[in-house]
C-alpha cells in the first residue's frame, strides 16, 4: 500500500490517502452507485427523448470527488452495470437498448465527464473554491452535449425526425440549462463545504 502522488488530491483519495486495490473498487463502486441513485430522479419531458434528471450531478460530483483515474472507471462501471439490465439508468431502465437508444451518445459521455473533471481536479485544484468548482462542473456540462447532442442527431436523423438544428437544440440542450447551472451551482457549494469539514478534521 502507499499514499497518492497527485499535484492536488480528490476529496475521496484525499479523506482516505492510502492506496489499495479494495479501496479503489470500493471507491469505484461507491461511485456508480451514486449515479445510479440520482438517476433514478427523472422527469419525462413529452416533446425530447431527454429527461430531466439529477444523473449529471452525480456523474460531475463523482468525477470531481474520485479522480480522472477512479471517476472515469466507476461511470465505466456504471455503463457496464445498465448493459447487463441492471436499472441503473434514468427511471430505474437498463438494457444494451438504452445506451443505443437516443440518450446513448450523453450516457457514453459519462466516463469523459468525469475523468476531465477529475482531470481539472487534480491538475488545479479547482474544487476548493466556489468559482473554480463551478467552471469545472460547466466543462463538464460542455463535454456531455459535445458528445450527446451529435448522437441525439444521428438518432433522430435515423428515425427520420431531425427537423433542423434550432429543433435539435431544442430537444437536446436549451430545455436543460436552467438544471445544468443549479446542479453545477449545487457542486460548488456542496465541495468546498466538504474539504472544509476535512481541514477541521
Amino acid at each position: 500500500m502507499k499514499t497518492e502522488s497527485l499535484s492536488h488530491l480528490p476529496l475521496a483519495k484525499a479523506f482516505w490517502p492510502r492506496r489499495s486495490l479494495g479501496r479503489d473498487l470500493a471507491l469505484v463502486l461507491g461511485g456508480s452507485l451514486l449515479v445510479a441513485l440520482t438517476a433514478q430522479a427523472a422527469l419525462p419531458l413529452p416533446f425530447t427523448p431527454v429527461p430531466l434528471t439529477l444523473q449529471t450531478l452525480g456523474v460531475l460530483l463523482v468525477g470531481a470527488a474520485l479522480g480522472s483515474r477512479l471517476g472515469f472507471l466507476a461511470l465505466l462501471a456504471y455503463l457496464l452495470q445498465g448493459a447487463i439490465g441492471l436499472p441503473v439508468f434514468a427511471g430505474g431502465t437498463g438494457g444494451l437498448a438504452k445506451i443505443l437508444g437516443p440518450t446513448g451518445g450523453f450516457l457514453l459521455a459519462f466516463p469523459l465527464v468525469a475523468g476531465l473533471v477529475g482531470l481539472l481536479v487534480e491538475r488545479f485544484g479547482l474544487d476548493r473554491g466556489f468559482l473554480g468548482t463551478l467552471l469545472a462542473m460547466l466543462a463538464g456540462n460542455a463535454l456531455l452535449y459535445l458528445v450527446g447532442l451529435p448522437w441525439l442527431a444521428a438518432w433522430l436523423m435515423g428515425a427520420g425526425k431531425l427537423a433542423g438544428t434550432g429543433a435539435l437544440l431544442a430537444m437536446g440542450l436549451f430545455p436543460f440549462i436552467p438544471g445544468d447551472l443549479v446542479k453545477a451551482g449545487m457542486a460548488a457549494l456542496v465541495l468546498p463545504s466538504a474539504w472544509r469539514v476535512l481541514g477541521r478534521r
